[in-house]
């Protein structure tokens, strides 16, 4: 059993509590309070499997962790709040190593005016953070990957594969063009808040953080929606000197790598300049990937080459259970 039919079989066929608009299925369940719905997602970093001690220091840890749950805000179209931080604090880490941990954390939360509001601390053998974000939304506004319709325009913020880049930088001793920069964008990534939060509410978008890569983000989003999408390989936006890198990398890196946390989605064709003006407020690149369309039976995900030939993308980006 893999990661993604687990959480099929935890899923609950109905909830008892009233207030709950969404649970698991999105990138955050959302409940309502009396003037705005409440949004909240968690996620669990371990030593050695998220992150090691010799590629990322203890304040880029905690800064990196916390944008990848307000990544899941975002993709909600979320407002960032609080966030509460539990930790398993191994003899190996010092008080101040794990000081730095939360001085990351908070650093990339001021940004968003966020406020810790509690957690818990226990010991063992590895380090592990659990955090989870709280986010507001207006009432039944939220995002959800249910939201693409044929003849939508696919679309993802930023550049990918940048994040994989730089942790292969940073593990191999060779130089490499643009260096600062991917070993940037893999210690301290910026989540698309501003961008999330400038779309219009009027304007029906599906979207999905980019924490597994786009083969798995794309296919999430499919899936919730009953469509297949066809993605142009040419149109997929990474840095100019991406290209430094073999075949195999850039293709692995931009369809699989994953963590850059930029976000995919989609939006119907009569709206795309809706969206290209607020990526332009932002100073965010936005580009056109792919299209929606509807196929009887299926839900697949496909890249064009440019050779009218469609390959199937198959949804194999990082998996947890397998």
């Amino acid at each position: 059993m893999d990661e993604f039919q687990f959480i099929n079989t935890i899923k609950q066929n109905y909830y008892r509590q009233s207030s709950v608009v969404k649970g698991i299925g999105d990138d955050a369940a959302v409940f309502r309070q009396n003037t705005k719905d409440i949004v909240t997602a968690v996620d669990t970093f371990v030593e050695g499997v998220h992150f090691r001690k010799d590629t990322m220091s203890a304040y880029d840890i905690g800064f990196r962790a916390l944008v990848a749950n307000i990544s899941d805000l975002a993709a909600m179209g979320a407002q960032p709040a609080f966030y509460l931080v539990s930790i398993v604090f191994p003899s190996h880490w010092s008080p101040q190593e794990v000081q730095h941990i939360f001085q990351g954390m908070k650093a990339i939360g001021r940004s968003y005016n966020m406020d810790l509001i509690g957690g818990d601390t226990v010991s063992g053998n590895e380090l592990v953070l659990t955090i989870t974000v709280i986010g507001y939304v207006e009432k039944a506004q939220a995002r959800y990957r249910h939201h693409a319709r044929a003849g939508d325009i696919v679309f993802v913020t930023g550049t990918l594969g940048d994040s994989q880049a730089g942790y292969h930088i940073i593990t191999n001793q060779k130089k490499y063009k643009d260096a600062a920069y991917y070993t940037e964008r893999h210690r301290r990534p910026v989540p698309r808040v501003d961008f999330a939060l400038g779309i219009p509410r009027t304007v029906r978008v599906a979207l999905n953080d980019v924490s597994d890569g786009i083969a798995n983000e794309a296919a999430e989003i499919a899936t919730a929606s009953d469509v297949s999408m066809q993605l142009f390989d040419e149109a997929i936006p990474v840095h100019e000197s991406f290209h430094q890198f073999s075949k195999s990398k850039q293709y692995q890196w931009k369809y699989f790598g994953g963590e850059d946390f930029e976000l995919i989605g989609t939006v119907a064709a009569t709206n795309w300049d809706i969206l290209v003006d607020t990526a332009k407020r932002v100073n965010l690149q936005l580009t056109q990937i792919g299209k929606v369309f509807y196929e009887p039976e299926y839900n697949h995900v496909y890249i064009n080459k440019g050779n009218q030939q469609l390959e199937r993308l198959l949804q194999k980006g990082y998996n947890h259970l397998k």
